[in-house]
């Protein structure tokens, strides 16, 4: 029997992940430009973002939307 997979491009990345990946790639300041987000802004860090995100749900969305249309290269 076959696994029906997901087709959320989401699934099984937590918001940590989602965060880091992205600080990793854009760096906080051209987050802060595009996500305009205070948080991103003055005094960013991993924590204090993780903090804000998961409390506020259109701040969430705006990541998680910015994650999806970002193309990382995995390494395999």
């Amino acid at each position: 029997m076959e696994k029906q997979q997901s087709k959320d491009p989401l699934h099984g990345i937590t918001l940590k992940t989602i965060l880091e990946k992205l600080v990793d790639h854009y760096g906080f300041d051209t987050m802060g430009e595009l996500v305009n987000i205070k948080c991103f802004n003055e005094n960013p860090s991993i924590k204090s973002s993780l903090s804000f995100l998961r409390k506020t749900e259109w701040a969430r969305k705006k990541v998680e939307e910015l994650y999806v249309s970002t193309e990382f290269k995995f390494e395999n």
